[in-house]
């Protein structure tokens, strides 16, 4: 659930969106989504800004990124790997 969340609001982009939206999108009880977004920002993988009577959350990209150059460079315990690195970045 966490990773849907978390792909719903990459994909949302700086935009961003509301819990009730994220609700509405991945059918999950508040709760359960709360809990989640939570863990998230805890994480430091997304944010969560007061806009009025909303709470918009977005995806933290410099931080995602960050966490696929570390796991592209050392996915492999220093040895050569498939992984093709010109891809690990989010253009977002």
């Amino acid at each position: 659930m966490r990773l849907k969340a978390f792909r719903a609001l990459v994909v949302a982009g700086l935009e961003g969106l509301t819990p009730g939206v994220l609700q509405e999108q991945l059918d999950i009880p508040a709760a359960t989504l709360s809990f989640h977004l939570k863990e998230l920002n805890r994480a430091g993988l997304v944010t969560a800004e007061r806009a009025s009577r909303n709470i918009i959350y977005r995806a933290a990209f410099n931080e995602m990124n960050a966490l696929l150059r570390y796991l592209t460079e050392n996915c492999c315990a220093g040895e050569a790997c498939a992984v093709d690195t010109t891809q690990a970045a989010c253009g977002c």
